[in-house]
């Protein structure tokens, strides 16, 4: 008998059920698709803002240290206090090496040409390293896609090739246009940044050592890597730390941590991230995250309201059914397991229709702004399932509250 009420409640009002079913297979939708994009998210968002330059800065012990947030420019190293171009390629093998996207040596001197003391500074540009048996390529095209040229190539990072920047070459003689020699190498081309660049010369890394008579060395190296969001934990000191902890802070992708882990590989080093870069990523992705979250919960809330005016037109359309079966001794129980049962079966074809076409939205929107696809975890769906049941019960409990407090004397006479 129970069996039979369920299936005639779904055959004789098919399109309530079907208005109910279509409320919950959106809200479930947008909520599954916002839900998977905060959750993948993250790594993506991060992907994308490291591509506005470093967020983690090493630099020898005894250096002054001197971050300016709108060109993150550092002091020069203290004359002889370097750290060893030998140990870069180290950067890949620290535990978190995979996520350090790219880094960038830098060294800055000064060379005499034509009279006029010039400030230059080397680096790579794009160079091959091998770490084991892995090579990959690093340097400021890759660590700052905004450096552009105004004229002219890129260097070779194994040539004696030179940049000259975009404000010195106004300055400077035709002497010093594109394609002259200077005496320790070509210019290759102009270079606009829109920081200290573009008052200098800036080499490969090796042409810079020579000038500077200082072979294997770096004065500070910038990096770009993929870190989550600072909290209270990744501020604590690892020293102070009980040893399960420290183990938990040290393979948590801070910058914090994997700072500590590049002070491990260059010795008599300080590495510490940019903070205001890192802030400002934590901040956005808080935000962005949060925001998801709330249109997910707005989604369902309006599909909690849409089930519940749909339940309460029902339950309008069947007061004589239940004043029938309360007269005929059907328990308060049995009546509110009636409604709960159809409402569960109502929000697993939802849930399930809805988890599919939130999936489709969620790879789209990735597609569209992340230009990648995404993974739906597979333990989201009985997370979505259950979402849809607590937005159906939810939207049908004060209908099913009203059926229960029908009177079978009055709504079998026709008075209510």
């Amino acid at each position: 008998m129970f069996l039979r009420l369920l299936y005639q409640s779904f055959h004789r009002q098919q399109r309530r059920k079907l208005l109910a079913a279509l409320a919950v297979t959106i809200g479930v939708a947008v909520a599954t698709a916002m839900i998977a994009i905060a959750v993948d998210v993250g790594d993506k968002i991060n992907r994308e803002l490291r591509s506005y330059g470093a967020n983690i800065v090493v630099y020898p012990e005894d250096a002054a240290l001197d971050v300016r947030i709108g060109d993150q420019d550092i002091k020069p190293a203290a004359v002889g206090s370097y750290l060893k171009e030998s140990d870069l390629p180290n950067i890949k093998g620290i535990f978190w090496g995979h996520n350090i996207l790219t880094f960038a040596p830098f060294l800055e001197t000064t060379a005499l040409v034509d009279g006029r003391q010039v400030r230059v500074i080397g680096t790579y540009f794009d160079k091959r390293i091998r770490f084991g048996t892995e090579d990959f390529n690093t340097g400021v095209r890759r660590l700052y896609p905004w450096w552009k040229l105004d004229s002219g190539t890129w260097p070779d990072d194994d040539r004696n090739e030179v940049l000259i920047g975009s404000k010195l070459a106004e300055q400077l003689p035709r002497s010093w246009e594109q394609g002259n020699l200077l005496p320790f190498g070509r210019i290759a081309g102009v270079l606009s940044t829109g920081g200290p660049e573009d008052f200098s010369l800036v080499v490969p890394l090796h042409v810079a050592q020579k000038l500077a008579n200082a072979p294997n060395a770096v004065g500070k190296v910038y990096l770009s890597a993929l870190t989550k969001p600072e909290d209270a934990f990744a501020r604590r000191d690892p020293d102070r730390m009980n040893a399960a902890d420290r183990d938990r802070w040290y393979c948590s992708p801070y910058a914090n941590s994997i700072a500590f882990q590049l002070r491990e590989i260059f010795p008599h080093s300080n590495a510490e991230q940019i903070r205001q870069a890192a802030q400002n990523e934590g901040v956005l992705l808080s935000h962005i995250s949060g925001t998801m979250l709330l249109i997910a919960l707005a989604s369902l809330i309006a599909a909690a309201l849409a089930v519940s005016a749909a339940m309460a037109t029902t339950v309008l359309e069947r007061r004589h059914e239940v004043g029938l079966m309360k007269a005929l001794g059907a328990t308060r129980a049995a009546i509110a397991s009636l409604f709960v049962a159809e409402a569960s079966l109502l929000a697993m074809g939802a849930g399930v229709v809805g988890f599919i076409l939130g999936s489709v939205i969620a790879q789209r929107i990735a597609n569209n702004v992340f230009h990648s696809g995404i993974q739906i975890a597979p333990v989201l769906l009985p997370i979505v399932l259950l979402l849809a049941l607590l937005v159906t019960i939810m939207g049908s409990a004060a209908a099913i509250r009203r059926a229960l407090r029908l009177d079978p004397v009055l709504v079998l006479r026709g008075d209510a």
